[in-house]
């Protein structure tokens, strides 16, 4: 009896599997309708793909579009676009010489804002890829033309007080800056680049921070009370704000609160100033790209709201150009108290504030004009 049981048992199982095998069509149909399911979610996938992608190209390019009409002054998409082209750039020489300033204008509790505390001459040599960058101190007691002596970071102030307008000069304070330090170095400026504190500090940003070498004589590093920026020796990631508390830092005690490893104020802040400008160009230069438009866009917007300069958007692609691929190595960092291992400068003690002047006497820039010809050439 069992054995029969058993053998009616296979035979309906048999029977079973027999069915399903000659039932393909019900299986193949499972698989279509699941294929079926798969195709319309990944198109649907692609389809929301596309229309982001095509999101973003209008973004960027509005943002692109805004940002550069705005830096143009041309709201015309057809002339705009002419703009963008690479223009020749003017030279003194076969030099580019760029008188660089920085002020507070953007800062409301600044006292002083209009004071250039910051001055640099950026010198390029488009040909050899080699560049220099000379800091001004803002101490150096000058004649400034129409308005007496002063220290230098006041020629500006002056200058825009009284609408300073002559030909040969840009206009305005930056102007009679030019024409002050003109005399100074013997040059010739072809730009002129005005930068307040949000520049700086949204440059470093878009970038992503750069890296500064802090190579402090105190062991502990660099504390600035004015500031209260604290870093250590060595190697730093710096992001804008910290960037530009070192731009700005002066090694001077406020309230009883003691800095350390500044020791030289000014000299130490505009070394530091020029290091970390290097240190933003190079780092442009490997993170901008049509692939990072992001970054792209951040630096345009930061030289767009908070620099005035007479480069033309067309004249700055040429210089982007020019520079882009010179390396750090080519570029002489300077100052007029360490000119190769010359002290340029002299104490000098005046209407009872400290000032400096050439040591070749007040007024007398015979020195000062030998060695940046000195260093051009």
């Amino acid at each position: 009896m069992s054995n029969v049981k058993l053998g009616r048992k296979s035979t309906a199982v048999a029977a079973e599997n027999v069915d399903k095998r000659t039932e393909p069509g019900v299986e193949s149909d499972k698989l279509s309708a699941k294929h079926s399911r798969v195709k319309h979610w990944l198109k649907r996938i692609l389809l929301g793909s596309l229309a982001l992608l095509i999101v973003l190209i209008g973004f960027y390019g509005w943002e692109l579009y805004s940002a550069t009409s705005e830096l143009a002054g041309q709201h015309n998409p057809v002339k705009l676009f002419a703009t963008l082209l690479p223009q020749p750039l003017a030279e003194s020489q076969g030099r580019i010489n760029i008188l660089l300033a920085g002020y507070s204008i953007d800062d409301p509790n600044h006292a002083g804002a209009q004071l250039t505390d910051s001055i640099m001459i950026v010198s390029i040599n488009p040909k050899m890829k080699t560049g220099i960058l000379l800091s001004v101190p803002r101490d150096l007691w000058v004649r400034v033309p129409g308005n007496g002596y002063a220290k230098i970071n006041a020629a500006y102030e002056y200058g825009q007080w009284e609408h300073f307008n002559q030909s040969g000069y840009f206009p305005g304070g930056i102007g009679l800056l030019e024409k002050v330090l003109g005399k100074i170095v013997g040059l010739n400026f072809n730009y002129y680049s005005l930068i307040d504190y949000a520049a700086f500090r949204d440059a470093v940003n878009a970038v992503g921070g750069i890296n500064i070498n802090i190579q402090s004589p105190d062991p502990r590093g660099i504390y600035d009370a004015f500031t209260h920026l604290k870093l250590p020796n060595g190697n730093d990631h710096l992001n804008g704000q910290q960037a530009l508390a070192l731009a700005r830092a002066r090694g001077d005690d406020v309230a009883g609160d003691i800095s350390y490893g500044i020791p030289n104020s000014d000299f130490t802040r505009t070394m530091y100033q020029r290091q970390m400008l290097i240190a933003v160009k190079d780092k442009a230069d490997k993170v901008t790209s049509l692939f990072n438009p992001l970054t792209f866009f951040r630096l345009l917007e930061a030289v767009e709201k908070n620099v005035k300069t007479n480069l033309n958007i067309g004249e700055m692609v040429s210089l982007y150009r020019d520079t882009k691929n010179m390396p750090s190595k080519n570029i002489q960092t300077i100052a007029l108290n360490d000119f190769h291992g010359r002290n340029l400068l002299s104490n000098y003690y005046v209407d009872g504030q400290e000032a400096l002047v050439p040591t070749s006497g007040p007024f007398d820039y015979s020195q000062i004009r030998s060695a940046v010809r000195q260093m051009i050439n």
